[in-house]
Formats: structure tokens, sequence, C-alpha cells
């Protein structure tokens, strides 16, 4: 019997996938299909809102990194 993925982990090679292997099948699956939506970036982490930055001015949006402590030569808008 082959999983989701063949026999990809089938890690004792006996041709069937057990219990045990099942189990780290789908835990991988899971991980794949994982929503990473709620992570933050630095800029977010530092009160900064990525679209607004987007729409500043140059020189506005320069000064409201460097005032979140930012390095604003870092950032490419």
């Amino acid at each position: 019997m082959k999983g989701i993925f063949g026999s990809m982990f089938d890690l004792n090679h006996d041709g069937n996938i057990s219990p045990l292997e099942s189990a780290m099948e789908f835990t991988f699956l899971n991980e794949l299909l994982k929503d990473d939506s709620d992570v933050q970036t630095e800029l977010e982490l530092s009160g900064l809102n990525p679209d607004e930055l987007e729409f500043m001015d140059v020189d506005e949006r320069r000064k409201a990194l460097e005032d979140a402590g930012l390095d604003p030569d870092e950032y490419d808008f």
C-alpha cells in the first residue's frame, strides 16, 4: 500500500505504510498546507503598515522607517 506521496514515507521499506509512517506523512502534508498569514514582518512588528509605506513619499517613508528604528536602505519599495 502506498501513501499520498507514494512510498516516500515507507521508512522501513517493507512495502506497506504503517500507522506511524502514515501519521508522519499527514504531519508533513499539514506543514506543506499550513497558512503562514499570521507571520508578521519586521515592519509590522515595528508598528508600520507595508501597504501604507508603499504610498508614502520617499522622504516620508525614510523618516517613518528611521523613527521605527529600521534601516531604510534595507527596504525596496
